[in-house]
């Protein structure tokens, strides 16, 4: 049985069926088609994107932003000195416990390398209260203090394990006795310092030197004392003569002058005209062979050598000597 509600769809449909006299169907309006959006963007839009292709300004968002908002949360926390004590407190406090540990502490210093007065001298110049922490060591500025020593050549400093600081020393070994006007001195062979001398008996083993700058040709004079090893037990020492030259002083107040060219040759031609004279040529009573012009060799013999010497030739000729 058809209900109520189809019978009015019904009456509804017919009344406006165009078969039964109803008005013809419309056509459905069709919607109007949206605008497209203007793919133009806006003035601060299109700045915005110009901004963000420069890689200062993307540099400057990603670094400098930070870093100011840092900057401004530290200032305006620091404006208070309580605040700055503290935070200064803390840090101090906290590099002190670091400072303080157990395995960062120097309890002993240990010289190695160095006689009992050098290393005497180091532990007077370092005066290191142990325990210390090894932060509080300036290795560079006690290398350098230790390097000063004229007995010193070479020095290395390290802090061993078990709080031991390390003093590795090389000491200068004396060459020479210098003799100048502020007294004797011991030389090392490169004509470095070493120490003060009290009296020549205290190093009777080491050659002598003399003259103002004898000290610059150190080595040069130990070639020339290797040299003169036949008279060795007659050496008394070498003179810097006028800043440029030696004199080899032997016993009898005796002088080998050498030119300033080549004087460790001359002096081996000395020595071997010695060794093939009679009775050696050193042996008689000269006072001074004189070598500086090589090419002419001059001889000067002593006082004694000089009377007895007039009056051998007056008796040959018959005349009374004065």
């Amino acid at each position: 049985m058809p209900s109520l509600t189809d019978g009015v769809r019904g009456r509804i449909h017919r009344a406006y069926h165009p078969a039964h006299g109803g008005p013809e169907p419309q056509p459905a309006p069709q919607a109007m088609p949206r605008p497209k959006a203007d793919p133009a963007p806006s003035r601060w839009a299109y700045r915005m994107q110009r901004l963000m292709l420069t890689p200062l300004f993307r540099q400057g968002l990603r670094l400098g932003l930070p870093m100011a908002l840092a900057f401004l949360i530290g200032s305006v926390y620091f404006a208070s000195e309580t605040r700055r004590v503290a935070f200064n407190q803390t840090l101090a406090d906290m590099r002190d416990a670091i400072e303080q540990r157990e395995e960062f502490m120097v309890k002993l210093m240990q010289v190695d390398g160095a006689g009992e007065e050098v290393a005497q001298d180091i532990r007077e110049i370092l005066p290191v209260e142990f325990p210390v922490s090894s932060f509080h060591l300036e290795l560079d500025h006690m290398r350098d203090t230790i390097a000063g020593l004229d007995a010193v050549e070479k020095v290395s400093l390290r802090i061993k394990p078990g709080g031991i600081l390390q003093v590795d020393v090389t000491e200068r070994i004396p060459a020479v006795v210098w003799r100048s006007t502020r007294g004797l001195e011991l030389l090392d062979a490169g004509g470095y310092r070493v120490a003060p001398l009290k009296g020549r008996h205290e190093r009777p083993d080491l050659p002598v030197i003399a003259g103002e700058g004898a000290d610059k040709h150190v080595r040069q004079a130990l070639r020339l004392v290797a040299a003169a090893a036949p008279v060795a037990n007659r050496l008394r020492g070498l003179e810097w003569i006028g800043q440029r030259r030696w004199d080899v002083v032997l016993d009898r107040d005796q002088r080998i002058l050498l030119p300033k060219e080549k004087p460790v040759q001359t002096l081996e031609r000395v020595l071997a005209l010695d060794s093939i004279t009679p009775n050696g040529m050193l042996e008689r009573d000269l006072a001074v062979v004189d070598m500086r012009l090589p090419h002419r060799p001059t001889i000067r013999m002593n006082t004694n050598a000089v009377e007895e010497l007039r009056k051998i030739k007056a008796d040959e000729l018959g005349v009374t000597s004065r």
